[in-house]
């Protein structure tokens, strides 16, 4: 079951910052088509969460070299960052402990940095 970016949009005008993840929860119960789920008490015992993946950050930002000593070049300010593993549409388990719960228009998100992230399911041809 992946979910779909549509009902308008309307998660269009958020922006995820850095190496966080916007993870839409998923029952615990609710088995993926490989078969891959959480039981009951697994989320319970160990405070692990599993769901899909909305939207991601840019990344790790890599800081700029500092080139002082050439006055005449224009200032750039594009930051260049390392991508994130975790992409749209992927099925994350995650530690709830490291993530923040939010509400965004009457729907329940978690907004987890990519360390809190345990393990990503991609349903892509292998």
């Amino acid at each position: 079951m992946a979910i779909h970016l549509t009902q308008d949009n309307k998660l269009k005008k958020l922006i995820v910052v850095g190496d966080r993840v916007l993870i839409k929860p998923t029952t615990p119960n609710e088995r993926t088509e490989s078969g891959l789920y959480l039981p009951p008490g697994m989320q319970e015992k160990e405070k692990v969460q599993q769901g899909y993946v909305i939207k991601t950050g840019p990344g790790y930002a890599l800081p700029l070299p500092s080139e002082d000593d050439e006055p005449w070049k224009a200032e750039e300010e594009k930051v260049k960052y390392i991508p994130l593993q975790a992409k749209e549409g992927d099925l994350a388990i995650f530690l709830v402990s490291g993530s923040t719960e939010v509400v965004y228009q009457g729907e329940k998100y978690f907004i987890v940095p990519q360390g809190a992230i345990l393990m990503l399911e991609r349903e892509e041809d292998l």
